[in-house]
């Protein structure tokens, strides 16, 4: 049986594809897949999946008949959220409304024991909401994560249902992985286009930087990077990021005219992209182990690097991309870095 909180959170995050069909304004629907076996491994961060749903253009977060009814009465208590914000007459704002999981393994899939020297077992089982603030070239977002590490996070469950489906052999040491915890995150970041032009009729390009950080016990760090992006008919969001805390791009774009209904000059695109991501790490508690608790833990580095190439593509709404990242070591002990996969797919819809 699902326990009684994922059901309400659930119905909760459907409750989105009602309320959107009081309105002709769009929602924008991100999934997002992240899997190691893109790079033909099984270890480190081994799995990702997300779903969000992003809102509508509002008026305002707190009175926006759009929006939930209980995200306006939540919306007031959040911090780094500022209720009386109705500054620059071109501001738009969104809500997104996310769920998602990550698992993280070691590198030996027979060992039933502790491995001092690799990380250890965990998953991460989640809901957010986060508020964007945004205008043409910059975008704001303030981000609330609240789950559970451990067991209940269903991570064993999770990697043996996808193990069994293509035949491939279980881990056998998810006894060992961290003990139950609840977990917060708090995340903040900005985003800027500081370029844009175009290479002839039809190629365009632009970079995009952004920087921020996050706090709680599942991860306290500050992070910098950009994306550059080339291509034919760029959309006006602010880049493919890989599921990344504060990196859910993908909503409706000012002055984009495929979100717009009977528009068709900017369905239709392909780009290019590389995009990097740098933080100084002070807490992971998929190294560092349980907070309030003895827990297996590995000595992690301070200075972790990611870099992605990729290349998306637009139709009608759809948006679709692909990427390869690479991401530096995470741990003292780790011989060198990690590579994934990441798909994401966007959906632009309304009535």
């Amino acid at each position: 049986m699902i326990p009684h909180c994922r059901v309400s959170l659930f119905c909760s995050l459907l409750m989105v594809s009602t309320v959107h069909a009081e309105s002709q304004a769009p929602w924008t629907l991100n999934l997002y897949f992240e899997n190691d076996l893109f790079s033909e491994t099984d270890q480190n961060y081994t799995n990702g999946i997300r779903a969000s749903w992003v809102s509508p253009n509002v008026d305002s977060y707190l009175e926006d008949e759009r929006l939930p009814e209980w995200v306006t009465d939540l919306t007031p208590y959040l911090p780094l959220f500022d209720p009386s914000d109705n500054s620059a007459s071109s501001l738009q704002r969104n809500v997104v409304l996310s769920i998602g999981q990550q698992i993280y393994t070691p590198e030996d899939i027979d060992r039933i024991t502790v491995d001092p020297n690799d990380r250890p077992y965990a998953a991460w089982l989640y809901g957010g909401i986060a508020y964007h603030s945004r205008t043409a070239n910059r975008m704001n977002t303030a981000e609330l994560n609240l789950g559970v590490v451990g067991p209940l996070a269903l991570g064993e469950q999770a990697q043996d249902f996808i193990h069994d489906i293509r035949g491939f052999q279980k881990f056998n040491g998810w006894d060992n992985q961290l003990k139950n915890e609840p977990g917060f995150q708090l995340v903040y970041e900005h985003k800027n286009r500081i370029l844009k032009g175009q290479l002839s009729s039809l190629f365009e390009y632009d970079t995009i930087l952004h920087a921020g950080g996050s706090l709680g016990n599942v991860a306290t760090y500050l992070n910098a990077g950009g994306e550059f992006r080339l291509g034919w008919n760029l959309p006006q969001d602010f880049g493919t990021s890989a599921l990344r805390s504060g990196g859910d791009n993908s909503a409706p774009g000012l002055g984009d005219g495929r979100y717009q209904r009977g528009s068709r000059d900017r369905n239709l695109g392909v780009h290019a992209f590389i995009s990097t991501d740098g933080r100084w790490v002070l807490r992971d508690i998929f190294l560092d182990g349980n907070t309030f608790r003895d827990s297996h833990s590995i000595d992690k580095e301070a200075l972790v690097g990611e870099t992605a190439f990729g290349i998306a593509a637009l139709y009608h709404g759809w948006k679709l991309s692909f990427s390869r990242v690479h991401r530096s070591r995470e741990f003292k002990q780790q011989t060198e870095g990690h590579s994934f996969g990441s798909i994401s797919l966007s959906y632009s819809y309304s009535l």
